[in-house]
């Protein structure tokens, strides 16, 4: 796939920019019907990079045709500050918007938009922070990150953490935090329990072998471990501060008078920063196999998807002490799951911290404030001199 920039000169406005990135659908999601390629936006951030002197490469996400990641760098050196965000939106319900989602909207101090905080408007926001910049000599570059599919497998950050990319120091992801530091969220894990047995008349117990009866006593061992793991795991920076299980939804047999051959339940599981996803689940199977072992019931237990790990940064991190300074807010906690854990993994001392609200994302008639955009690039200047000049 070719990188070349299709335009160069002056760059657009911020209105102008966020409005050629809301009018291309990037829409990410499990469901074939809804999922978009991001190529469109891709491609317009590049063509705004590369004539600020940005070495821009374009990467395919293996196995995910049509979805791409982006890194852009300025300047060079073995440490640096990137500044990531993802380029997809979740679908959307077009009867309840009062505008059209895909049309850069302004009313009432905000700009209206289906990704205008969650979080293509950060783009812009970035780019204008980065500005000032451009033609300086820097300590050490600055890279501007733009990865695919966050808002339904994560396969984007997954890539780049698999090829090592990018190489830097410090990471903020500008999802929307209100402008104020966090350093850690819960991870989230979504699993498929099920148990296949033997169906028979109701009348004789005997004919056959009952999954949903399994299922039950499944459920009360369940309950128990997540009695077990709140009672021994809880962090006080959270609202919600145990890790949490949630039954959701749970399907099995075909009528009053058949037992049950087969029975499947989907929960979640959010663990707390410290708790390890595959020892969770290997807990799991160690209460739940000995139960279709003593009912003769085939187990099926496998992840939904592959999960998001719990992420912290600590308190004292160079990068978190930089954050509060320039925001005059300490850094906490919240309930969502970023692509953190994957910048992490890659050695970046990392940090989520972005303009509009999380209770704006996923919504009707999402927006972005107006009053966030100066303080935003006055933030993302600020960390710019502190970690690449």
């Amino acid at each position: 796939m070719s990188n070349s920039a299709g335009t160069t000169g002056a760059l657009p406005d911020l209105k102008s920019m966020l409005a050629r990135l809301i009018a291309q659908p990037s829409i990410s999601s499990a469901s074939p019907k809804w999922d978009h390629s991001n190529e469109a936006v891709i491609r317009t951030l590049a063509d705004w990079l590369e004539p600020m002197g940005f070495d821009v490469e374009i990467l395919d996400v293996p196995g995910a045709p049509g979805k791409y990641n982006l890194v852009a760098t300025l300047g060079q050196g073995p440490g640096g500050l990137v500044l990531s965000g993802h380029t997809d939106t979740v679908p959307f319900d077009d009867q309840r918007w009062q505008s059209d989602p895909f049309t850069l909207t302004e009313r009432d101090g905000r700009w209206y938009g289906l990704g205008t905080c969650d979080m293509k408007g950060f783009f812009p926001l970035a780019i204008e922070a980065a500005r000032e910049v451009v033609g300086v000599q820097l300590r050490q570059p600055l890279i501007i990150l733009a990865t695919a599919d966050e808002e339904s497998s994560m396969n984007g950050a997954r890539a780049l953490a698999e090829a090592g990319r990018p190489k830097a120091r410090y990471a903020v992801i500008g999802e929307p935090t209100g402008l104020r530091p966090v350093r850690m969220h819960k991870g989230i894990m979504m699993e498929r329990l099920r148990f296949d047995g033997q169906s028979g008349h109701s009348s004789n117990p005997s004919l056959g072998r009952n999954a949903l009866e399994g299922m039950h006593e499944a459920l009360t061992e369940l309950l128990a471990l997540r009695e077990q793991w709140q009672a021994k795991y809880q962090n006080p920076n959270f609202e919600v501060q145990v890790p949490t299980l949630n039954l959701g939804c749970i399907h099995g047999g075909d009528n009053p008078n058949r037992i049950c051959a087969d029975c499947e339940l989907h929960f979640d599981l959010r663990p707390l920063p410290g708790m390890d996803m595959d020892t969770l689940r290997q807990a799991i199977l160690d209460r739940i196999r000995p139960v279709a072992e003593r009912r003769s019931l085939s187990l099926l237990f496998e992840p939904l998807f592959d999960g998001v790990p719990p992420f912290e940064t600590s308190a004292d991190a160079e990068l978190v002490r930089a954050c509060e300074k320039l925001t005059g807010h300490t850094a906490h906690a919240v309930a969502f799951a970023t692509e953190a854990p994957w910048l992490q993994k890659l050695g970046l001392e990392t940090l989520v911290m972005g303009p509009g609200s999380i209770d704006q994302a996923h919504q009707p008639d999402e927006y972005l404030e107006l009053s966030q955009l100066d303080p935003t690039v006055r933030i993302l200047r600020g960390l710019i001199k502190q970690f690449c000049l």
